[in-house]
């Protein structure tokens, strides 16, 4: 028995492609909306500490929901919708960004914040352009743990008509097929690997004052 018919495979490579563009979607747009969320709620928690053990345990809560159950709570609100796919899955990202955009910033020694405010330097001048930098290895961790994790969460979503890649699963279980089943795996585990060495690139290309270090 064969687990893999490549004829399958050749027949149906507009399904794949677009299946793999569906999941790079609902990745993409779920990680921008956590960043934009996470990131001024750790700012915010930096200045205010108070806020800090709130927050961490309000996104630490919400992580902890079960995926399909987090789904199926949104439905009655969303119905099967992108916007459902993209509510649960920006969720489940905001305490890993959370956590390390302030423990980055966090990390910025004390004497480089306080050489950045003797040469004058505003607020947001000395955040953007001095404490960012030395904080970015430390929140791409971040960043890569969150894209991955996320990548694997859209194969969920296909159990609301959504779900990329996540719909081979459903395809193959529904006429009892290996050959989407192994597909959609392996381009699953494929894109995460791809986007975690694109991040690695990526924090590479942004930080080149470390490369002599490693």
């Amino acid at each position: 028995m064969n687990l893999v018919r490549w004829s399958w495979i050749g027949s149906n490579t507009d399904l794949l492609l677009d299946k793999t563009l569906e999941h790079i979607h609902l990745t993409g747009l779920a990680m921008l909306i956590g960043f934009l969320i996470a990131f001024p709620l750790a700012l915010a928690a930096i200045h205010w500490p108070r806020l800090y053990g709130p927050s961490l345990a309000a996104t630490g809560v919400a992580f902890t929901i079960p995926s399909l159950a987090l789904f199926i709570l949104l439905i009655p609100f969303t119905g099967l919708s992108v916007a459902t796919s993209l509510i649960g899955l920006t969720i489940y990202t905001l305490l890993i960004l959370f956590r390390n955009i302030v423990a980055g910033f966090n990390g910025v020694p004390w004497d480089i914040s306080e050489a950045a405010r003797a040469m004058g330097y505003t607020r947001a001048r000395q955040l953007f352009m001095v404490e960012l930098p030395v904080a970015l290895p430390v929140i791409m961790a971040g960043v890569r743990i969150a894209a991955v994790t996320t990548i694997g969460l859209v194969t969920v979503t296909a159990l609301i008509g959504q779900g990329g890649l996540g719909q081979l699963f459903i395809t193959g279980f529904t006429l009892q097929r290996t050959t989407p089943l192994i597909v959609g795996f392996v381009l699953s585990v494929a894109l995460a690997v791809v986007v975690d060495l694109a991040l690695v690139g990526l924090l590479w290309l942004l930080t080149p004052w470390r490369r002599g270090r490693e």
